[in-house]
């Protein structure tokens, strides 16, 4: 049987600890997935964030200033050793094109795709999964307002 190179563990969700101990010892990467403050507490007693991948800030919520604060919380909970994970930021519909924003601002990584949101900044429906790649990236580099 083939193991994947990694995987994501999603930490607000019963069983993830164990889960992600157990890829570990497989040899499977983990992504620690956080959507809420609970979740990112989950992730730090469990002292596993120096063996992740990458810590995935996650926030649920639908307006932008509920999910900065949601991110917040997870930051001031998590500690940032010189050798944490990389933390990737990233929102969900009406906020994914904000928070691509704010991870470039913090210097997180980011990401963006149709799982994250069907529309372009402007609100029109992308064309494809590229049309929202290559925005993002334009925006990103600070070629766009």
């Amino acid at each position: 049987h083939v193991l994947p190179d990694f995987a994501s563990v999603n930490f607000h969700e019963a069983g993830a600890v164990e889960l992600a101990e157990e890829l570990l010892k497989l040899g499977v990467g983990v992504e620690a997935g956080l959507a809420n403050a609970g979740a990112a507490e989950t992730l730090a007693r469990s002292r596993l964030e120096d063996r992740c991948l990458r810590v995935l800030l996650e926030p649920q919520e639908r307006a932008l200033p509920a999910a900065l604060e949601t991110v917040a919380a997870m930051e001031r909970i998590l500690e940032r050793p010189a050798d944490a994970a990389p933390r990737l930021l990233h929102g969900t519909e009406a906020t994914a094109w904000p928070l691509l924003a704010e991870a470039a601002r913090r210097g997180h990584d980011a990401r963006m795709g149709l799982e994250d949101t069907l529309r372009l900044p402007g609100g029109e429906v992308a064309r494809d999964n590229a049309e929202l790649i290559g925005t993002a990236r334009v925006r990103i580099s600070g070629r766009a307002t």
